[in-house]
C-alpha cells in the first residue's frame, strides 16, 4: 500500500527551491509536475507581489532552459518551468523511488512537501538516501492516503470530520450514549435528521478509503 509524507526543507537544500526562492513573503505553490519529452515539467503559481520580477529571476539560474507565464488569474500568474532535474538531487531521488511530488509550497527560506511512495519499504529507502545525503529534512507526517485521491483525511469533509470527531469525544458511540443526536445537531446549528445523514457518509467514506482498500490490496 502506498505512503504519503509530509516533510519540510531548507529552499537551499535543493535545486528547485534556490530556483523559486522568491523574494520577502511571496510564496509560491506547485500546482503538478507533467512528464514531457520524458522529464518532468513543472507548473508553479505565484501571487502578483512576485509577478514582475519572478520569470527574469527564474530565467537567470543555470539550470533553467525556459520558464513562461501559463495564464494569470486575478493576483496569481501559473509560470511553466523547464530545468535540468538531474540537478536537483533531493527530487531526483524522490522520482528514483516512483515517489510523487503531490503538493509543495515555500518561500525564500523554507518550502513543505507532500510525497508519495509506493509502499513503506520506497520510503525507507528514501529517508536513508536523504541522511545520506545530509539533507536537512523535518519529517512532520507519515501516512497510509488509502484511495490516492482521498486526500490526508481520508475523503471526508471538513463538516464531515468535525461533527465525526465531535461524535466520539463526546461519546456519541459508547455504551450508554453519552450524547444524543440532537445534542449534536445543537452545536452545528443543523438538523438530527441531517446529523444522522452527515455521520452516515462520514463512516462510509472511511471504510471505503481504509478497510474496504486495505482488504482489496491484501488479496
Amino acid at each position: 500500500m502506498s505512503v504519503i509524507v509530509e516533510l519540510s526543507l531548507p529552499a537551499a537544500e535543493f535545486q528547485l527551491g534556490r530556483i523559486l526562492s522568491a523574494e520577502d513573503d511571496t510564496r509560491v505553490s506547485l500546482e503538478t509536475m507533467v512528464p514531457l519529452g520524458g522529464r518532468p515539467v513543472p507548473f508553479f503559481r505565484v501571487d502578483g507581489s512576485a509577478r514582475a520580477g519572478f520569470a527574469a529571476d527564474v530565467r537567470s539560474h543555470e539550470t533553467v532552459s525556459d520558464v513562461h507565464a501559463v495564464e494569470t488569474h486575478g493576483d496569481e500568474t501559473l509560470y511553466a518551468i523547464d530545468w535540468r532535474l538531474a540537478d536537483d538531487s533531493f527530487l531526483a531521488g524522490v522520482l528514483a523511488l516512483d515517489g510523487h511530488v503531490l503538493e509543495a509550497t515555500g518561500g525564500a527560506d523554507r518550502w513543505t512537501v507532500q510525497l508519495r511512495f509506493p509502499s513503506h519499504d520506497a520510503l525507507s529507502e528514501f529517508q536513508t538516501y536523504c541522511e545520506e545525503s545530509a539533507f536537512q529534512t523535518d519529517v512532520t507526517r507519515i501516512y497510509n492516503p488509502t484511495n490516492p485521491t482521498a486526500g490526508p483525511w481520508y475523503g471526508l469533509t471538513r463538516e464531515q470530520r468535525e461533527t465525526l470527531a465531535y461524535a466520539v469525544e463526546h461519546g456519541y458511540y459508547s455504551l450508554p450514549r453519552r450524547i444524543s443526536t440532537q445534542e449534536v445537531a445543537d452545536e452545528f446549528d443543523i438538523s438530527d435528521q441531517a446529523v444522522t445523514e452527515r455521520l452516515r457518509r462520514a463512516i462510509e467514506t472511511l471504510a471505503t478509503n481504509t478497510l474496504l482498500l486495505a482488504s482489496a490490496s491484501s488479496e
